[in-house]
């Protein structure tokens, strides 16, 4: 199982800043050190080439973040102050998804321990997301010509607003988002299929509507590449959340994705999304759990 990682970009942030930066090299360190994943099986992210991220984005957006010239209130809708580290970050973020999907080519999966900025629209940034890797990822496969059909399976509590957007109306990439109805963002997209729940939803519930929504988006999209946005914001710690789930109901969530890519020969590339609680140990266990179950159910080949 092939991950790649990007804690070797450590990007400072201001103090009292809520995005916790540090939970990347954590995770890598609790997946080593709990032999979940053997640490020459994490590779350093390359860096996405331009030509591969400006399939998905508007060509001057790109070059603005790059050479820092994006207005101050676009940078405040990201989240973020610009600083070269960050430019390196998100370029190493994208590079990762863009890498573990060419990896699951060969292998049948692989993985990104960073990824899943899925707020990130043609033209703009939002929600701690600059550019969106699943996008890149997805047209590359379809530019290579490897993959004809992508589904982008997304288990955020927030909605995959920005993939929406920018796979609306290309019938090649299927978008299915599972989140919170009254969470971020305010204004939803339309996936080609969203499951919108309502606050506090727990285990049962919550993932009786995923299995019956993932049925539906295999029938549907009939893909020859899947990309997992696997966040963890859906538990009932995470304090930009408003679900319920436990640690046991995500796993049991992320084991039945993962089943079920591998029962139906689906390869598949999986991101870490979101996870923000409080304490971050709660998210960062929730997210090691995520490798627990891919190991558990790919390993086995």
């Amino acid at each position: 199982m092939q991950l790649f990682a990007t804690d070797h970009h450590p990007v400072p942030l201001p103090d009292g800043h809520r995005f916790p930066m540090g939970k990347y090299a954590s995770l890598r360190r609790r997946l080593v050190g709990e032999q979940i994943v053997p640490a020459a099986a994490i590779a350093p992210a390359p860096p996405a080439p331009l030509e591969a991220v400006e399939r998905a984005h508007d060509p001057a957006y790109v070059r603005a973040f790059l050479a820092g010239a994006l207005p101050g209130r676009a940078m405040r809708r990201i989240g973020f102050p610009w600083s070269p580290a960050l430019v390196a970050r998100t370029l190493a973020s994208v590079g990762g998804t863009l890498a573990a999907a060419r990896a699951a080519r060969e292998s049948g999966f692989a993985g990104s321990l960073a990824g899943g900025t899925h707020h990130a629209d043609r033209a703009e940034g939002a929600g701690y997301c600059v550019f969106n890797d699943l996008a890149v990822a997805a047209l590359d496969a379809l530019a290579d010509g490897w993959a004809c059909r992508v589904l982008v399976i997304d288990v955020d509590v927030h909605q995959g607003d920005g993939t929406a957007r920018l796979f609306a109306g290309d019938a090649r990439v299927f978008t299915f988002s599972i989140h919170g109805a009254r969470n971020f963002p305010l204004r939803k997209a339309r996936s080609d299929l969203d499951v919108a729940l309502p606050d506090g939803t727990g285990d049962d519930a919550y993932l009786a509507a995923f299995e019956r929504g993932l049925a539906t988006a295999f029938d549907r999209a009939r893909p020859d590449l899947a990309l997992v946005q696997a966040g963890v914001d859906v538990l009932a710690e995470d304090r930009l959340g408003r679900l319920a789930l436990t640690r046991a109901g995500v796993a049991r969530r992320d084991a039945h994705v993962f089943g079920e890519l591998r029962r139906r020969g689906v390869p598949a590339a999986a991101t870490l999304g979101g996870g923000y609680a409080e304490p971050i140990e709660a998210s960062v266990e929730a997210h090691a759990g995520t490798w627990r179950a891919a190991r558990e159910i790919f390993g086995a080949r």
